[in-house]
This record gives C-alpha cells, structure tokens and sequence, in this order.
C-alpha cells in the first residue's frame, strides 16, 4: 500500500493557528462508514447522534510544559529541547534543536536562579535518529515544579501564532500528565456539554495513552506496511474496563475520542477477549492502516490529520480509504478548520 494513496492538498490558510473561544462551537463533519455518506453540522450535534447506552472513551493524559530553551554551558549558543518520554529517574528521550551539535557530552542550562546559576543544567548522554537524543537532568528541588516554571506547551510545528493560555492545549478532563501533545479530539469538549451527555445516558469512560515521539515525526517510507511506530505508555482501569466490558456484553457502541483512545481500545483488544477485558498498563506500537479489523472501537470522533500521515490511515481503517479522502476533499471545498486547533469529524 503506497503512502501516496493517503496524500491530499490543503491549502495553508486551512491549519488552524488559535482555539476557538468557545470549545463547542467548531463544525462537525458526519460519516457513514455503511454509505459513505457525508453531512455538515455544529460540533453540538453529537449530542444528538450519540445515543442512551453508547460508551464514550475519552483520553485524559495531560500534556507537560515540554518545550525547554536554553543555552550550551560553553558556548552560550540557544538549544531547545523537547521532552518525549521519561526513560529512568532524571534521564529522558528527547528532540533536541540544533541536532548536530548536541553531541554526547554536551552540557545545557535553563533558566536562572537569581544569582546568575541555571536553575536547570543537563548533559546529553546519549544520540538517536532524527535529532533525538537522551538528556540527564541536574537540580535542586522537585522536577515537575521546575518544568512548570521553565516549560512552553509543545506546540506543533504547523502553528505559529503564541497561545497565551497554556489551558486550550489541554482537554477539560485532563488529569495524568506525561504527554508530549494533547489528544485534539478531546479539546472540543466542556465540561458542561459532558454533563449533557451523561444526562442523556451516555456513559463515559477514560483510558491514558502518553503522546510521544511520533507525534512530531513524518513517515519515511514509501509503502505504509514498512512504517514502524513509536512506542507509548498506557494505561486502562479497571472501572473503564468493566464499562468495556459492559458495553460488549449488551451490544453497545464504543466511540473513541481521537486516534490516542482508539489505539489504546485496540491494543487492550489484542490482550484480552472481548468481554474480559480487564484493568492493564504497558507500551503499544501498534500501528492500524486498511485492512485492519476493529476489535472494540464502533465510531470515532476526531480531528482532521496531516497528508500522508499514521493518523489518516488510521481513519481509512475504520471507513475505508476512498470514503476518507473523499469527506477531505469536501472538507476542504467547504473551508473546515484542520489539525490541533480544527474542526472535528464523527465516524459512525
């Protein structure tokens, strides 16, 4: 399967750069998975298309400030670091900017504690592939408390603009932090319009899948079978698995809110069988693209993804890849909002 059968033009002034002031008020493009069929509304009209007794998966990881600038301690010259994933204690895999000269042994600094030292030093101690590198923290105090002083929320590459409250790259149910990038489907959500769900009879359930490295990372290949994903950390409890476990039982829809939820439904799918899924945790790479067959997810509300990506081939998985490309194209004509900060798409 050519990586090219997932390609469609996007026009740049289409990616959106800033979060709408309201997180319900973006659009909602519907698509069949039996028909193909194609219809436009407000994001509120879930409400409408889910129904009593449908299981609603959401991901609640919080994004970390992961975003580091600073200086090499012998140079004085500006790096910035992105933290990925928490390897061992203070050590962490990263993407470091500029590549090629954060060598093994290359010492950083961040920030200053008022008397001219770094409130955070680090040294490179190890190098991977595209800029990614392993990096040792050194500091006084508590880690997570430093980050925070210290940190900027790691924008993808495709915005521009500065977001000035840290809080709309989170979703409103965010708890577990570890995240390198949000989980974008679930931004379009308040608390309040959750509460109207569940008044409804819609139960909701929440998984943890940690956002990592191949979030920032294209793919390389030319056929989609020789992509090799990156690993994340998960976790599912076991009150959410007795949800699952619920809903299969009766015959429910399980939807899952954005690509992090469905990977994870269906990495717990592989462990377990249908109505025995039970509370696990561990690391997933598993990587769906056509001919995939869904184990646990029934629809699925997300975002629309990058050309060319593991994300669009995710969605051709479940709706088929002509049906996708065709709800993109319309998508487009009709001037949707895309990516992080974009429009949502309800796969039924």
């Amino acid at each position: 399967m050519n990586v090219n059968d997932f390609d469609f033009e996007l026009p740049e002034h289409l990616i959106a750069q800033t979060p709408l002031a309201d997180r319900t008020s973006s659009r909602l493009l519907t698509l069949s998975k039996e028909n193909g069929k194609v219809e436009h509304h407000g994001f509120t009209k879930l409400a409408d298309l889910l129904q009593a007794g449908d299981t609603l998966i959401l991901n609640d990881t919080r994004v970390m400030p992961a975003r580091l600038l600073g200086v090499k301690s012998d140079t004085g010259a500006k790096v910035e670091l992105l933290l990925l994933k928490q390897l061992a204690d203070d050590r962490w895999e990263t993407l470091v900017k500029p590549g090629k000269r954060l060598k093994i042994g290359a010492q950083l600094a961040f920030g200053d504690d008022g008397t001219g030292e770094p409130l955070l030093r680090a040294t490179v101690v190890g190098e991977g592939e595209m800029g990614a590198r392993e990096i040792a923290f050194h500091y006084a105090g508590i880690f997570n408390e430093l980050l925070d002083r210290l940190g900027e929320m790691p924008l993808p590459p495709y915005i521009k603009e500065r977001l000035d409250d840290r809080e709309r790259y989170q979703t409103v149910y965010a708890k577990h932090e570890g995240s390198a990038a949000a989980p974008t489907a679930g931004l379009h959500f308040t608390k309040p319009f959750l509460e109207q769900l569940a008044a409804k009879g819609v139960r909701i359930g929440y998984i943890t899948l940690h956002v990592g490295l191949g979030t920032f990372r294209p793919m390389s290949v030319d056929t989609v079978e020789e992509h090799t994903m990156h690993t994340e950390y998960y976790e599912l409890s076991e009150e959410t698995a007795a949800l699952l476990r619920d809903a299969k039982s009766r015959g429910g829809r399980i939807i899952a809110v954005g690509t992090t939820s469905a990977r994870t439904l269906e990495t717990v799918a592989t462990r377990f069988a249908y109505e025995e899924v039970q509370a696990c945790s561990g690391w997933t790479d598993i990587f769906i693209f056509p001919g995939y067959e869904f184990k646990l997810v029934n629809a699925l509300l997300t975002n629309f993804h990058l050309p060319k990506s593991t994300l669009v081939m995710l969605v051709s998985a479940l709706a088929g890849q002509p049906a996708i490309m065709r709800a993109y194209k319309e998508a487009v004509e009709r001037e949707y909002r895309f990516f992080s900060f974009g429009d949502a798409m309800f796969i039924y």
